[in-house]
C-alpha cells in the first residue's frame, strides 16, 4: 500500500511537470507549444503551432496514462507514459539539432532552456514511479490466497496409503489396506456348544429327551 501511494505520487508529479514543459521555453526563447507535432517528424520550421496541434498533445495522453495507471495501480501504464514522454524530448532534440546544426545550452537565454528539463524530469519521474509502485497483480494474488481453503493435511499418494489424518511419524501404519474394514457381527452371547461356556446353561437339544438344567439322579441304594 505505501509504495502505491508512494509511487502514484512520484508519477502524479511527473505527469504535471511534463503537462506544463510545453508552456516554457525550450529553445532561444521559443516555448514548447510553438512547435508542432507533425515536425517532430518532418523537421523543425518557424510556423507557428496551435496549442493542441503542438508538442502539447502527446504530453497530456502521458498525463491520462498515468492517471490511468495510477487508478487502475497498472505499473505498465505508467512506464509506458514515461516513455512517452521521453520518447518525444529524444526526438525533439534530435530535430531542433538538425535544425540549427547543433545543440548548446546558454545561460544567457540561448540554447536549450527550462522547458526541456522540465519534460525530461517529468518523464525519468514517470518511470521511477513505475519502479516504485508494487502494482495490482500481486495483491489480486495475495488476496486470492488468503481467501483459498487451506487444507491442515495433504491426501497421501495411492501407492503410499496411511492413516488418516497422517501421523508424520516413521514406521509402519496401522491401516495399510486401500479397502474398508469388515464390519463386525453384532453380539448374540455365548455359544451354548462353546466348551468354554458349559457353565452357562445350554439350549436343550432337540434331539435329546433329557432335561440339561435338572439331570435324572440315581435312585438311593436300599
Amino acid at each position: 500500500m505505501i509504495r502505491n501511494i508512494l509511487g502514484s505520487v512520484v508519477a502524479l508529479a511527473g505527469a504535471a511537470s511534463a503537462v506544463l514543459s510545453p508552456f516554457r521555453d525550450w529553445y532561444d526563447g521559443r516555448a514548447g507549444r510553438d512547435y508542432r507535432v507533425r515536425d517532430l517528424f518532418g523537421g523543425i520550421t518557424a510556423t507557428e503551432s496551435g496549442v493542441l496541434v503542438s508538442i502539447l498533445l502527446p504530453f497530456l495522453f502521458a498525463a491520462l496514462l498515468v492517471i490511468a495507471g495510477v487508478v487502475l495501480r497498472s505499473r505498465l501504464a505508467v512506464a509506458l507514459a514515461g516513455l512517452v514522454v521521453l520518447g518525444f524530448t529524444i526526438l525533439w532534440m534530435v530535430r531542433q539539432g538538425q535544425a540549427e546544426g547543433s545543440l548548446v545550452v546558454g545561460g544567457d537565454g540561448a540554447g536549450l532552456q527550462v522547458g526541456v528539463a522540465n519534460a525530461a524530469a517529468g518523464g525519468v519521474l514517470m518511470l521511477i514511479g513505475a519502479l516504485l509502485m508494487s502494482g495490482r497483480g500481486r495483491r489480486v494474488a495475495r488476496a486470492r490466497r488468503e481467501r483459498e481453503p487451506v487444507e491442515p493435511y495433504a491426501a497421501p499418494p495411492a501407492d503410499q496409503v496411511d492413516t488418516w489424518p497422517p501421523t508424520q511419524e516413521p514406521g509402519m501404519s496401522t491401516h495399510t489396506s486401500p479397502w474398508p474394514e469388515p464390519e463386525v457381527d453384532p453380539y448374540t452371547g455365548p455359544d451354548p456348544r462353546d466348551p468354554r461356556t458349559r457353565s452357562y446353561p445350554q439350549a436343550p437339544d432337540p434331539g435329546d429327551p433329557r432335561d440339561p438344567v435338572h439331570p435324572p439322579r440315581r435312585p438311593p441304594e436300599v
